[in-house]
């Protein structure tokens, strides 16, 4: 068989799918992308063996039809080389041997029987379905994703949590000392259903929907979730297992709070976590009427470092501890200009809220304390 196609269009559809592959495969197969051409479609697949990824590039000059499995590393890392050019492509059905004509050279690589490629799953019969803008989709897997988990004796929290509501969808991270909760009620999806949607994924969907515009299908049975949008179909293993009850850990009657300038309070956290100890990275909080004084130390080196920012703050003067790195990654999560912080005591959680949020969007965050020793 024959076809003819673009090198920048067929390295970026390669790259685009090529992402799901592991360094190390159980299957020898896996470590190649499928060519599956079909009139002037080239259907182009990937998997790991848990999720498949399916794209498509248009081509000419076709002659026969038919499916070949090639290196997805050496297509990848000879493609990124070329300037915008067409190449020929000829695969010999007898033996899969491949040649690649440029305008310059010549490249000759055998592959694989494409058949032997394990199938994409289908869709299963008591799947339920919903649409959602790409952005919307987008927004909620880069809110939720770096609170994901990766936890072998507890996998239901190594992936985001989906909650969907007649009225509304909502996604759920947490690893057990950090929890995100992402609500949006724009989307009415007319069904009552969840499942888990492993990390792996969500990251693929995160990255590929960033430039999509269209609206995502998600299609969802007991075993296997599917997003389809333009051209792209990926198909996941869902997590097994309950997901916790993650509104009975939030707590309600947080009286104190504080609203400060986002931006300030992420570089005033940055630069006194330099100043932490290594092993606890644990920011000091004291908070009064006009300010937190964010302070750190580390005895064992005889450094410490503290700031003073101004806030708004609604409550009794108290002190709490945070782990430096989780508070920095909730802060910068949010896109408000001011956040909130909603405390009750040294030894309870913390809520972390936008001050405003986006049309349609709840964002909550929740973050547990650090003992503090003084």
């Amino acid at each position: 068989m024959k076809f003819n196609v673009s090198s920048s269009k067929l390295f970026s559809q390669l790259q685009a799918v090529s992402r799901v592959i592991n360094n190390k495969n159980a299957l020898p197969i896996l470590d190649d992308v499928l060519f599956d051409l079909s009139g002037n479609e080239l259907k182009l697949t990937a998997s790991d063996g848990e999720t498949t990824i399916r794209t498509s590039v248009e081509v000419d000059g076709v002659e026969g039809s038919g499916k070949v499995a090639s290196a997805a590393k050496l297509l990848l890392e000879t493609l990124k080389e070329f300037s915008e050019q067409p190449l020929a492509f000829t695969i010999d059905e007898n033996n899969f041997a491949v040649s690649m004509v440029s305008q310059n050279g010549t490249y000759s690589f055998v592959g694989v029987n494409g058949n032997e490629y394990p199938e994409m799953p289908a869709s299963e019969a008591d799947a339920k379905a919903l649409t959602l803008p790409a952005n919307v989709l987008q927004s909620a897997i880069e809110k939720t994703i770096f609170c994901t988990a990766d936890d072998d004796l507890r996998p239901v929290m190594n992936g985001i949590f989906f909650d969907i509501a007649e009225d509304k969808v909502t996604m759920v991270a947490t690893d057990a000392h950090r929890l995100v909760r992402y609500t949006n009620d724009g989307v009415k999806p007319g069904v009552v259903a969840s499942f888990i949607l492993p990390k792996k994924p969500a990251g693929l969907l995160k990255n590929l929907l960033a430039k999509e515009e269209s609206e995502v299908k998600v299609i969802f049975g007991a075993k296997n979730a599917r997003f389809e949008f333009g051209s792209t179909i990926i198909v996941c293993r869902q997590i097994e297992g309950r997901f916790p009850n993650y509104n009975a850990v939030i707590p309600q009657g947080n009286q104190n709070i504080v609203t400060v300038d986002r931006q300030t309070f992420i570089n005033a956290c940055k630069r006194v976590a330099v100043f932490a100890n290594n092993g606890t990275a644990l920011l000091r909080l004291a908070l009064s009427e006009n300010n937190i004084k964010i302070s750190a130390q580390d005895i064992d080196f005889s450094t410490s470092a503290e700031e003073v920012i101004a806030c708004d703050y609604q409550g009794s003067p108290m002190a709490i501890g945070f782990k430096a790195p989780f508070l920095i990654d909730l802060l910068s999560s949010i896109v408000s200009a001011d956040v909130q912080l909603k405390l009750a005591d040294p030894a309870r959680a913390g809520l972390i809220l936008p001050a405003e949020n986006e049309e349609n969007e709840d964002v909550l965050m929740l973050l547990m304390p650090m003992l503090l020793n003084d």
